[in-house]
């Protein structure tokens, strides 16, 4: 039973895995583990997963390691037990998201799936997971450190706005009683943390490893580093009678957290500071090569199996990740403020390594999902002189404009798609996550000899399954400012060079732009204008985003306080139900039912303009688009 038959060809043994169970460790002939990691996601060991990657680097620094994914925590809490007390500490994480944006929607509406669980079934996690597993924990095994990991921590580090309950939370030590947090990418700090206790060093006295937070007691002394500059917040406190002392606090926090050499951040909470320790400097090539090269096994547990497959899981099987990190610095957007804004790129022999994984996988049928990152084309993007970079509090390297010591060149992507394209299993290798189409037009990118054109080219005629999804998120200026976005004009370039690419190669590859309604700065009439600007240009929108709070973004910070923490002046936002369908609505204006809603609202808004545009050439709209989905229909026919 303990073999696991993946293909006729492909025969994997249950300890190919890391251990999820009892029975497992007995066959190791293991008695305790140095290391328990508790996720709120189903075990994939994949790179793509954070548990696995976690388990993998410790497994690979000579532990042994147990996983308790999705534990229940309803019942008399036997999955917590299972494993017993772990020699080292127990590491907890709510998985690959927060799991409020996992459970709920913007409308605060229950999901009724869970991609990180087999069958995509909801339920298996508690709201705030993080939180629960380790009040749980500490119940049962009190005298056991905790270490917090994952976005959820990651975000919730220092006092934030909690959407979900709307109002204000402490740090997530404070909230869970958990001992340590390690916040970002997590892999030079637990190697550091591991290393340590290894030596004897108790997990108690650790208090001084970058990229790390505790708590101390305000009446002991801070923790001795020479080399750290200290900069203390606003308390918690401070913030719960004050909102501006909050948003104040956010830009010190955001800079910080973005800076190669960084300052020690100190908050007061209660009787205890939280101390949020530098974070480590960007990871060289070999140290993101030495986490991609883990011996994983790339699939779900085999226990599993029968409960359907996981979907988070299915769409990235076949995908490869070329680097971390993101420099847009989007102010709605979670990832430089987890995975920071200096781009780690991996080097071509580790992602050629993992193509060829991937091609020798049983059901592989030559088709790569997505080979990309964050931002797909930011590979091996970096400052020209690092001295510049390491001097600069600025939280985007290409907002308002493309910084000068910025290398853009897409030269070394447009290779390496060229190197993958050519492998002989591969048929085609697909870019599906999301492109900054700012970076490819050189009106935006005006970095000589960035290779844009020939980028453009190997994208559109080689990589694009279909149709391309790009976010240009807003058409008004003056949100895309407060968003971080470059103005809409540079879309428009972007439109006119992708259409351009996709006749020379005699493609119809739509484009597909995403939009966000009711960000903050976004008025319903710059709704009405972002609605007839994309009619204008032939695109009916079909999915839209509505803005959603999500913890330590610049956004939220406005959405909370109604003020721009960098200016502290007052930004507009759309917050009540009303407010955000009346924003929502104007992009559905070719749906009958919305027709008077619009026509109502245009009247009030004192823009009667918008009216003939957006309703009076519905009908003939709807003529035109019949007509090209006729033709369209006739060609691949046919071909």
């Amino acid at each position: 039973m303990w073999a696991y038959l993946c293909d006729v060809e492909q025969k994997r043994h249950i300890s190919d895995w890391l251990p999820i169970t009892k029975k497992e460790l007995e066959h190791r002939g293991w008695e305790e583990l140095d290391v328990v990691l508790i996720s709120g996601d189903a075990y994939v060991d994949h790179p793509a997963f954070g548990t696995a990657v976690i388990g993998r680097i410790l497994e690979s620094m000579g532990l042994k390691i147990g996983i308790i994914p999705q534990p229940n925590w309803r019942d008399d809490l036997r999955d917590f037990k299972k494993f017993g007390k772990p020699r080292l500490f127990f590491g907890v994480t709510s998985g690959c998201m927060d799991t409020m944006v996992n459970h709920y929607t913007a409308g605060k509406r229950k999901r009724s799936t869970d991609a990180y669980t087999p069958g995509g079934e909801a339920g298996f996690r508690p709201d705030y997971s993080t939180v629960v597993y380790s009040q749980i924990l500490k119940k049962l095994y009190p005298d056991v450190p905790i270490l917090l990991g994952g976005i959820e921590a990651s975000l919730r580090r220092v006092t934030h706005y909690d959407y979900w309950d709307d109002k204000l939370w402490p740090n997530i030590l404070s909230k869970s009683g958990a001992d340590m947090l390690v916040y970002g990418m997590g892999e030079m700090p637990l190697r550091e943390l591991v290393r340590l206790m290894e030596r004897g060093v108790p997990f108690s006295s650790i208090k001084t490893i970058p990229q790390t937070a505790v708590l101390i007691s305000s009446d002991d002394p801070l923790p001795k580093n020479k080399t750290w500059e200290d900069l203390t917040l606003n308390s918690h406190e401070h913030c719960l009678k004050d909102r501006m002392a909050f948003a104040a606090n956010f830009k010190f926090v955001e800079q910080e957290s973005n800076r190669v050499h960084a300052k020690r951040i100190l908050q007061k909470v209660g009787e205890d500071t939280l101390v949020v320790n530098p974070p480590y400097p960007p990871m060289t090539e070999d140290q993101i090569d030495t986490s991609f090269d883990l011996p994983y096994t790339r699939m779900p547990h085999p226990k599993y199996a029968k409960r359907g497959s996981i979907p988070a899981y299915e769409m990235i099987k076949f995908s490869i990740n070329m680097h971390r990190g993101c420099f847009g610095g989007c102010s709605f957007c979670t990832i430089s403020a987890h995975q920071g804004k200096f781009v780690a790129s991996r080097s071509e022999e580790s992602i050629m390594k993992e193509v060829d994984v991937v091609t020798k996988m049983p059901d592989f049928k030559g088709y790569i999902s997505d080979i990309g990152g964050p931002s797909a084309n930011m590979y091996k993007m970096k400052g020209k002189v690092q001295s510049i970079c390491d001097r600069c509090v600025a939280p985007s390297c290409i907002h308002p404009v493309v910084c000068s010591n910025l290398d853009t060149s897409h030269k070394p992507l447009t290779k390496l798609y060229k190197k993958v394209d050519a492998h002989p299993e591969v048929k085609k290798a697909f870019v599906s996550s999301g492109i900054r189409y700012d970076l490819v037009v050189d009106d935006y990118n005006k970095q000589e000899d960035a290779g844009l054109d020939e980028y453009m080219d190997q994208l559109v005629s080689r990589h694009v399954c279909g149709r391309l999804k790009v976010a240009p998120e807003h058409t008004s200026d003056g949100t895309l400012k407060v968003m971080r976005k470059p103005s809409f004009k540079h879309f428009h370039s972007f439109k006119k060079k992708y259409d351009k690419a996709n006749k020379k190669h005699g493609l119809e590859q739509p484009l597909i732009p995403y939009f966000i309604s009711s960000h903050p700065g976004s008025t319903d009439e710059e709704m009405a204008n972002l609605a007839a600007e994309t009619k204008d240009l032939g695109f009916r929108l079909e999915q839209v985003q509505d803005f959603t709070p999500t913890p330590m973004t610049v956004a939220t910070v406005i959405y909370y306080t109604g003020v721009h923490p960098y200016t502290l002046r007052p930004v507009y936002t759309a917050k009540s139900a009303k407010q955000k369908r009346n924003q929502h609505l104007f992009f559905f204006w070719y749906k009958r039912e919305n027709s008077q809603q619009i026509r109502d609202k245009l009247t009030s808004i004192g823009r009667e303009d918008l009216i003939e545009k957006l309703l009076k050439e519905k009908k003939k709209q709807q003529k035109r688009d019949v007509i090209k989905q006729r033709a369209r229909h006739h060609r691949k026919k046919k071909r």
